[in-house]
């Protein structure tokens, strides 16, 4: 017999996590693209059914219609364009009225099974077909051929896969009722906390949960299902626990990442604070369960699945009633609490020296990379932004993709659309679901690195740059810096000659002698990326000595460089190398080039000058 390596079952292992994480991938990019339908499907259900907040007869008879076909046909068109486009989609939602007719029950799953296969199938018949076509007729060729194949798979489904379908389902559905029943229910957290923090919980809410609660939930009218994913009580007490008991940055940080998660519905970004101190799974772990125990206690459940998993989204799905709120609300604030006194404790006992939030987001983005199978950091990760960006042609677009096109790519498109607003970049800004990438051109794509080969296999035209977190990269700076630097370069470019030997020559040496005092109203100090300590004690020591001199009617702050004002009343202060990129980067600011940020010689005949 041969013996397997420890390399061969690491990279069976790997293998089988890859697979696992692809397959869920796929399973939420059917449903979370269409979550709007949902969401408008719960919705009308908790206002018009007879035990609504407005019960309307005839408005309620929107119900059943939507949740038998129109969720299942969208999630199915939306299976099939991911393996072959609006033709795949088309005959994807044609195959599953098969599925949908022959079975009495929502058919979520079987529209998840026939969507992909009839893109498939059609994307594999065109290969064939295509090159055997003879020219004029390849309208009627495509047209005959979807409804044919169409045709074909829905009988299939109808005979076939609705029958198997319904029956797995059916058996799904004894089970979870046999849980919930045995008060079970809760011991599913110990395996849904910590696969969040490998990013699985897409694939776990909207791949499962979601479909088994939907059929729940059309019968029964709620479904506790919907509530064990997003449940926010976990994340929060850990957020909670470190704005009290933390140390430096994540002590910091921790009380906006907590409005953030709880109010906005991003999780990911608890996520970072729980591998700093891997005991922190404990944590989530326990209030997860505790909270799913008081959710089962109360009997409380949702019309549909919240998205995001934000307290205002989970309200508005709660059906009508005093005791459905008290028990939702039971069950989120016991999910926090447990978490909290945990992480208390264990934050109050740790003795370690404190891991730096930055480190453990690094750590975040490898757990991830493993989990999906792509350990290995792309090349384009350890690039630097500036340096893509600077062969790249005219950016005139960028957009975030994410597996899901929501959640924390939304956050960082947010977070650098403010960035290139600021910096006077007429440029859109969007997210999208790495499977809706569309390649053209001007197109700058920012995906994380786990996703950065998918991302560009979809768009090979664009230009791309790949970061660690969404929610926290330097890069962002660095690619507002390079869409400068590129703006500036080529109007250099266009010039004669002697203007670009002025401008580098103006870029290489900045002193006092070239400054306009007269003109400056705003003193900024220049950090690069997140290394602020210089540029904040220079910043702390100037002012203090302004101050001394009665010098009071000039702005000082510290800032990066994609915050920076191109102004003619600016004056910015910053390191040699830091100080040659601004100057190539912005045409009117006025730059000061220092050896020192905190202590440089020519700081008190600067404001000497300012008196």
């Amino acid at each position: 017999m041969k013996a397997v390596s420890n390399s061969d079952a690491k990279k069976e292992k790997t293998s089988l996590k890859t697979k696992t994480q692809r397959l869920g991938s796929k399973l939420s990019g059917m449903v979370m693209p269409n979550i709007g339908a949902f969401i408008a499907w719960g919705l009308i259900t908790a206002l018009f059914m007879a035990s609504g907040w407005l019960p309307n007869a005839q408005l309620a008879k929107m119900i059943t219609p939507m949740v038998t076909y129109l969720l299942p046909l969208l999630i199915a068109f939306t299976g099939g364009s991911m393996v072959d486009e609006h033709r795949g989609g088309v005959v994807g939602a044609i195959a599953t009225m098969g599925v949908i007719v022959g079975t009495n029950i929502p058919m979520f799953i079987g529209a998840m099974i026939m969507g992909p296969l009839a893109g498939w199938c059609i994307k594999k018949f065109d290969a064939w077909a295509q090159p055997r076509t003879k020219q004029g007729f390849e309208m009627l060729v495509n047209n005959f051929s979807a409804g044919i194949l169409g045709m074909l798979l829905a009988i299939v489904g109808f005979f076939g896969i609705g029958p198997v379908v319904s029956g797995l389902s059916g058996i799904l559905a004894v089970g979870v009722d046999w849980i919930i029943k045995h008060n079970l229910i809760p011991l599913a957290n110990i395996f849904i906390e910590p696969a969040k923090i490998l990013f699985l919980n897409n694939a776990i809410n909207q791949g499962i949960l979601t479909p088994l609660g939907i059929q729940a939930s059309a019968s029964a009218g709620k479904s506790i299902l919907f509530l064990l994913e997003p449940d926010p009580g976990p994340g929060l007490g850990v957020l909670l626990a470190f704005m009290f008991f933390g140390k430096g940055s994540a002590k910091s940080s921790a009380s906006g990442a907590a409005i953030i998660h709880f109010f906005g519905g991003i999780h990911e970004i608890y996520f970072p604070y729980v591998l700093m101190k891997p005991a922190l799974f404990l944590s989530v772990i326990a209030g997860g369960v505790s909270g799913t125990f008081m959710f089962n206690l109360f009997g409380a459940g949702l019309k549909a699945s919240p998205s995001p998993g934000s307290i205002i989204s989970i309200l508005l799905m709660t059906p009508k009633g005093l005791g459905n709120y008290i028990g939702v609300l039971s069950g989120v604030a016991v999910a926090t609490v447990v978490s909290f006194l945990i992480s208390m404790i264990i934050l109050k006992r740790d003795k370690t020296e404190d891991t730096d939030l930055e480190t453990s987001q690094a750590k975040l983005a490898n757990m991830k990379g493993s989990a999906k199978g792509t350990s290995d950091a792309s090349a384009a990760s350890t690039e630097d932004a500036r340096a893509i960006l600077s062969t790249a042609n005219e950016v005139n677009h960028i957009i975030f993709a994410c597996d899901a096109g929501m959640g924390s790519s939304a956050m960082g498109a947010s977070i650098l659309r403010d960035k290139v607003k600021k910096a006077g970049l007429g440029l859109s800004v969007t997210n999208t679901a790495i499977n809706n990438l569309k390649d053209e051109p001007g197109l700058l794509v920012v995906t994380q690195d786990e996703l950065a080969n998918r991302a560009l296999q979809k768009t090979p035209s664009a230009v791309h740059v790949a970061v660690e977190n969404f929610l926290n990269s330097p890069k962002y700076d660095e690619i507002v810096t390079g869409l400068k630097t590129k703006e500036v370069s080529d109007t250099v470019d266009s010039a004669p000659k002697a203007d670009k030997d002025a401008k580098k020559e103006t870029a290489e040496s900045s002193n006092l002698q070239d400054i306009d005092v007269s003109k400056i109203k705003v003193i900024d100090f220049i950090h690069h990326d997140q290394n602020v300590g210089s540029a904040t004690m220079g910043r702390s020591l100037f002012k203090d000595n302004m101050k001394k001199s009665g010098v009071s009617d000039v702005k000082v702050q510290h800032l990066s460089v994609g915050e920076v004002d191109d102004e003619a009343e600016v004056l910015v202060i910053a390191s040699r190398d830091t100080a040659k990129r601004i100057k190539l980067s912005f045409k009117n600011v006025q730059v000061l080039m220092v050896d020192n940020l905190m202590d440089a010689p020519e700081y008190d005949k600067l404001i000497a000058e300012l008196k």
